[in-house]
C-alpha cells in the first residue's frame, strides 16, 4: 500500500501593524516552499518602507533549508504593501496571482491615472493562475480556487488539507470581506464562500487577516466545519439574499482601509514601486474626492 503524503506544513507570521498574516507552506525541512501574501512594512506618515516583516520570513526559510519556488498573492491587497520583489531578490521564486488581476489593473489605472506605459496584461507578475490550475511545489501539489467577490481577482490556494483563503473569509466571529471596492460584488462573494465551505469539514482554513473583537487575541486558523457552524455572516442556513442585504448594509458604514491608496498602487505592479521621476524618486498618487 502506498503511504499517504504528509500534510502540508504551515507557518504563519502575524504583522500587528496591518493585522496581516504571511504564510510559508512546505513539505518539511529541506523541501520546496511557497510564501503567501508577504508584507512590506510601510509608514504612512513618512512614506518610508521597511523589511522587518519580510526578514522574519527570510530567516525562517534559511533556518529550515527551504527552497522558495513561489511567492503567491491571493489578490491585490488594500491594507498592506507586498514584499514580493524584496523576497524574490533574496530567495528566488516566481510571483503568482489570479489571472483576473488584469480586470483590477484596468479599474485602478484609471482611478490613479497611471503612466501610459503601465501595462494591463498582468505581465508585472511571473505567472497568472487560472481557476483550478495546479501549482507544483516539490512533493506537494497546490490548486488554485477562484473566489471573487471582495475583488474580481481573488483566489485561494489549496495544498492538501490547507487552504489559504485571502480576504474571502475571516475568523468565524468576524465574518467575511467587504464588497464595496471597485469590482466587488456581494452575491459573487456569497458563491465564493459556499465554494470554500463545500470542502471537507476537517479542511484547515488560513485567514489573511484577523481583526479580533475586544477580549480575543489574534487568530488565523480555523476549519470548514467551524466556519459552517459559527461564521456570523455565512454559517449554514444563511441565504444569498440575506447575505447580500447584510453585506450591502454593513459596507455602507465602513471607512476606507488606512493603506488602500498606497497599497493598491504598489500591489497591481506585483509589489514594484512606480517608475522614478527625473529626480530619481518614486511617488504615489492620492486621488482627491474620488473613492
Amino acid at each position: 500500500m502506498t503511504a499517504s503524503p504528509a500534510p502540508a506544513q504551515v507557518h504563519g507570521f502575524f504583522d500587528p501593524a496591518t493585522w496581516t498574516v504571511t504564510y510559508l507552506v512546505h513539505g518539511g525541512a529541506g523541501t520546496a516552499c511557497a510564501i503567501i501574501d508577504p508584507v512590506l512594512d510601510y509608514d504612512p506618515k513618512s512614506g518610508r518602507t521597511g523589511h522587518a516583516s519580510a526578514d522574519r520570513v527570510i530567516e525562517h526559510v534559511r533556518a529550515h533549508d527551504l527552497r522558495v519556488e513561489w511567492i503567491l498573492e491571493t489578490h491585490a491587497h488594500a491594507d498592506h504593501l507586498s514584499a514580493a520583489p524584496y523576497l524574490k531578490a533574496r530567495l528566488g521564486g516566481r510571483v503568482g496571482i489570479g489571472a483576473r488581476i488584469t480586470t483590477v489593473q484596468k479599474v485602478f489605472k484609471d482611478i490613479f491615472h497611471l503612466e501610459p506605459e503601465f501595462r494591463l496584461d498582468g505581465s508585472q507578475f511571473d505567472h497568472l493562475f487560472d481557476d483550478s490550475e495546479a501549482i507544483p511545489l516539490g512533493e506537494l501539489t497546490g490548486e488554485v480556487l477562484s473566489v471573487p467577490g471582495h475583488t474580481p481577482a481573488c483566489v485561494a490556494y489549496r495544498f492538501g488539507d490547507a487552504v489559504f483563503v485571502g480576504d474571502t473569509l475571516f475568523m468565524p466571529d468576524v465574518g467575511t470581506a467587504r464588497c464595496d471596492f471597485p469590482g466587488g460584488d456581494a452575491a459573487t462573494l456569497y458563491a465564493s464562500t459556499r465554494r470554500l465551505l463545500s470542502l471537507p469539514p476537517q479542511t484547515r482554513l488560513f485567514m489573511c487577516h484577523d481583526y479580533p473583537p475586544a477580549g480575543r487575541q489574534p487568530a488565523f486558523q480555523t476549519t470548514v466545519a467551524d466556519q459552517r457552524a459559527r461564521n456570523i455572516h455565512v454559517h449554514d442556513g444563511i441565504s444569498e439574499a440575506q447575505f447580500v442585504e447584510m453585506r450591502t448594509r454593513r459596507d455602507a458604514t465602513l471607512e476606507m482601509p488606512t493603506l488602500i491608496l498606497p497599497s493598491v498602487q504598489i500591489n497591481i505592479r506585483a509589489g514594484e514601486m512606480p517608475p522614478p521621476e527625473s529626480n530619481g524618486v518614486s511617488y504615489l498618487k492620492i486621488p482627491l474626492n474620488l473613492l
